[in-house]
């Protein structure tokens, strides 16, 4: 166990240190979605064919899941501060190079960069675990990831509104100087924290499929989230669709407010935690798992472009976040709960298996909606949750 776990033990995260956290987190993964809904401007500004303007987001979640699996296993065996400090400092500069770069395939190389250095996010969650006592953690982590998941949905309203003030590249080189300047303070703030473990890079590379196997909580968590995730995907990646569409009419500022209604969502996570801390974990995923599959069925019910109808998808919004936010803090609460010494690993492999599961549904929805509209969407998407709660039926 490391030094800094023999410290802590006894001792609690402070309330600013956790905000401090939380809010890094959100900065630091709000990157991944910045150009998801100026996919159309900057495809066009770099020259890419509307087949291939996909890759713009596809790519920056093949760079963070290529960091889930390659770098945030680093954070058993190096100091977590340096490789939080590299990792933004990465990410400022590919943030740097999209704002400039006019090239598609230079644009692409640095979306890739900017998800492989959004990883940051990943090491300080695992932190945070390290930080909290083991009364506490189920919180701790709540609150951390309370502000990780309002980044993921103020990242599309906020990008939506800089780029109608200032153009599409104005986000990314925004994005990259909050980075640094985050780098600074966390290089300040955080505690040293150098793991103990007694092995190298390969060996650790090697253990995380036996881990895999070994570990039947990860992979029922992992599975449980990736289809969660999936129908989440779907729905934030369709909606903008629907809404754009004839029968709405919402203007890129309409959207992007509909996109903060999310927001609200996020309370969900402090509450999972504190139902985890409590010894009731099972329970709160059947709740979560059902939660994400009303959110999905009432859309489809009734289907509206009249104030009924805005409303419905306004409430769908909602329940679908916080059916999300808690399951993935139940999740993580789980998993944290493990052998501390595995930690990063552990972690690394949950969110890689999860967000190949959003990046499923993502493609799917985007295919979906061209093929069959918003009805065949929905009609997929509530397939996701569906299966996740029959096979946590099976749980014993």
């Amino acid at each position: 166990m490391s030094n800094l776990n023999n410290q802590t033990i006894n001792k609690e995260i402070s309330p600013s240190l956790t905000i401090l956290l939380a809010a890094a987190c959100g900065i630091i993964v709000a990157n991944l979605y910045y150009a998801q809904p100026l996919v159309g401007y900057i495809s066009t500004a770099i020259g890419l064919s509307a087949g291939s303007a996909g890759l713009i987001v596809t790519l920056s979640q093949l760079g963070y899941v290529a960091g889930l699996l390659f770098l945030v296993p680093l954070g058993d065996i190096v100091e977590n501060k340096k490789l939080v400090i590299v990792s933004l400092l990465l990410s400022a500069g590919a943030l740097t190079a999209t704002a400039f770069v006019k090239h598609g395939i230079l644009f692409l190389a640095a979306a890739f960069f900017i998800g492989l250095g959004s990883i940051a996010a990943q090491v300080l969650v695992p932190f945070a675990s390290y930080l909290a006592s083991e009364a506490t953690r189920g919180r701790v982590v709540g609150n951390v990831m309370s502000g990780l998941l309002l980044g993921i949905m103020l990242s599309r309203p906020i990008s939506s509104l800089v780029a109608d003030m200032w153009g599409w590249n104005a986000i990314f080189a925004l994005s990259a100087a909050v980075s640094v300047v985050l780098a600074i303070v966390l290089s300040k703030v955080l505690p040293a924290r150098k793991p103990t473990a007694n092995t190298d890079y390969t060996a650790l590379l090697g253990s995380m499929w036996k881990l895999l196997r070994t570990t039947p909580v990860l992979r029922r968590r992992a599975i449980y989230h990736a289809f969660v995730f999936g129908a989440f995907s779907l729905f934030w990646t369709t909606v903008p669709l629907l809404l754009s569409s004839p029968a709405f009419h919402f203007s890129q500022k309409a959207i992007a407010l509909y996109a903060l209604v999310g927001i609200a969502g996020a309370v969900a996570a402090p509450i999972g935690g504190r139902l985890a801390d409590r010894g009731l974990t099972r329970l709160a995923t059947g709740i979560a798992l059902s939660v994400v599959i009303v959110s999905l069925l009432l859309p489809l019910i009734i289907q509206s472009s009249s104030p009924v109808g805005i409303a419905v998808l306004v409430i769908a919004a909602i329940l679908l976040d916080m059916g999300v936010s808690a399951n993935l803090v139940l999740s993580q609460r789980t998993i944290f709960s493990l052998r501390p010494e595995i930690r990063s690993r552990l972690n690394g492999l949950f969110m890689a298996i999860f967000f190949l599961g959003g990046a499923i549904g993502s493609s799917i929805g985007g295919w979906a909606y061209a093929s069959g509209g918003w009805s065949a969407a929905l009609s997929i998407g509530i397939a996701f949750p569906v299966i996740a709660l029959l096979y946590f039926a099976t749980e014993k």
